[in-house]
């Protein structure tokens, strides 16, 4: 048996392109482009893009991103002037 140190009990796993963009219910391919220019924080591990969900959770929060059960139009998710992500 494993025995983890008490930092690995808060860990996040990351979610892929397709499970992210559910959670903030828009398209994989518009949540990549929003994180390839900086609008949406994510990981890009070769290919892949990963992402997790509290950031994304915060993003939308801090954007307004969801209005009930729909997410703003593409022009408006791309021109959004939310705050930049910080580089960690």
């Amino acid at each position: 048996m494993i025995d983890f140190p008490h930092s690995l009990e808060s860990f996040e796993p990351f979610l892929n392109s397709e499970q992210a963009a559910a959670l903030v219910r828009i398209h994989p391919k518009t949540l990549q482009r929003l994180a390839r220019i900086g609008r949406v924080h994510g990981y890009r591990i070769g290919k892949l893009w990963r992402f997790r969900a509290s950031d994304l959770a915060s993003w939308s929060g801090e954007c307004g991103q969801m209005t009930g059960s729909c997410a703003m139009p593409i022009s408006s998710v791309l021109n959004h002037p939310c705050p930049q992500p910080s580089k960690r």
